[in-house]
């Protein structure tokens, strides 16, 4: 009996040691998967701890050259304006004038070696002595080589003997960029050197005169010019002067954000003539108008988008010889009375033309008094090439 009960107790050692054993093999492997598992997780964060630094460097590197980038633009910025106003400081000069009346202070610049300067035809007006200072405290006494009302330009001339002249270059104003920097330089309230930054607004704007006819090709600015600053230069990065700053557009007489320039390609046209016969001849066709959009045009019934829609014809004119006819009926457009049956104007010797602007600035760029044009023009529907002989402004 006591041998029954002690196989019987061995037997269930045993199981139990089985038992355990098989527990222990089972616990150690599942120790083992998770030895794995973490192992797993701990190389999964490794490689995302590697992949984030690798981000943080390529951002790095983002804002490095950013940084850059802003530093080097912002650095030529300042660069150019400072640039170009010591290369032309010496050359912008203050022209003061003695009338009957008082004295008045313009801006000018010198135009060549042979003591031409450029200003503005109203602010010599009806002076009887001028003299012209130059930053560096030089004051020459000057006279009044010529002038002309219809672009407001006008020429002074100094002895060049009495001081190195550096002329500036003229640029062409055509290729002028709307939004493109500018700067003015003058001399506002006297304030001499002055230099303003700006943009060009937009161009072709037309300007009145004393006389009554457009200026046109003319460049709107948002660089703050004042008085005094009348006759002075317009330049681009370049250095070059593309227009001469001649007027703005105030309610109040102080800058409010619109100025005006004279465009360096009708400079470039009238000073040399002004230099020579002290004035200058302007083309003139002798017709007035309006410039026609897309509902002006369908009312009258012609293809066209753009143009100029002439209105009258002076009697006697190149235009009335050459058979351009003005309107005759009146037309609603939109609330708008249209005087309509006149020619319509679409372009110049082959230029198209959009508005009265190109043909004014047509004129005054590339042809003299005496010359023949082609004008093509829409009448009754019809294109057709018009030739006129053009006359001499009144």
């Amino acid at each position: 009996m006591s041998n029954k009960f002690a196989f019987a107790i061995s037997v269930i050692i045993l199981i139990i040691i089985v038992f355990t054993a098989f527990s222990l093999i089972n616990i150690g492997a599942q120790i083992a998967n998770l030895n794995s598992s973490f192992s797993s997780q701990v190389s999964a964060i490794s490689s995302l701890q590697k992949e984030l630094s690798s981000v943080k460097a390529e951002m790095s590197k983002i804002v490095l050259t950013t940084s850059t980038i802003t530093l080097t633009v912002g650095g030529e910025a300042t660069d150019w304006i400072s640039a170009v106003y010591e290369s032309v400081k010496d050359s912008v000069v203050m022209v003061t004038v003695r009338t009957r009346y008082g004295t008045s202070v313009g801006s000018g610049f010198v135009y060549d070696d042979k003591g031409h300067i450029v200003t503005n035809n109203h602010v010599v007006g009806d002076g009887i002595r001028f003299t012209v200072s130059f930053l560096d405290g030089t004051v020459l006494s000057a006279t009044l080589v010529g002038q002309d009302p219809d672009t407001d330009l006008a020429v002074l001339k100094v002895d060049p003997k009495d001081i190195q002249l550096k002329p500036l270059r003229l640029g062409n104003s055509s290729n002028l960029k709307i939004g493109e920097q500018i700067i003015a330089v003058g001399n506002p309230f006297e304030l001499t050197g002055s230099v303003t930054l700006g943009i060009v607004s937009q161009k072709g704007r037309l300007l009145p005169t004393e006389r009554g006819y457009l200026i046109p090709g003319i460049i709107q600015i948002d660089a703050a010019i004042n008085p005094g600053n009348s006759g002075g230069p317009l330049l681009n990065m370049r250095g070059e002067v593309v227009g001469v700053t001649t007027a703005i557009e105030s309610m109040t007489g102080e800058f409010a954000g619109i100025g005006y320039a004279i465009s360096s390609n009708i400079v470039a046209r009238v000073v040399p003539v002004l230099i020579e016969k002290g004035v200058y001849r302007h083309s003139y066709l002798g017709i007035t108008g309006i410039e026609i959009n897309s509902a002006i045009a369908e009312a009258l019934n012609i293809n066209v988008k753009q143009g100029f829609l002439v209105v009258t014809v002076a009697p006697d004119s190149p235009a009335a010889n050459a058979g351009i006819r003005g309107g005759n009926k009146t037309i609603n457009v939109f609330g708008q009375r249209i005087v309509a049956g006149g020619d319509v104007i679409i372009a110049i010797n082959g230029i198209p033309v959009k508005g009265l602007d190109d043909i004014l600035t047509y004129l005054v760029e590339k042809t003299s008094p005496g010359d023949m044009i082609y004008l093509k023009i829409i009448r009754d529907g019809i294109v057709m090439d018009v030739p006129v002989t053009i006359g001499e402004r009144p």
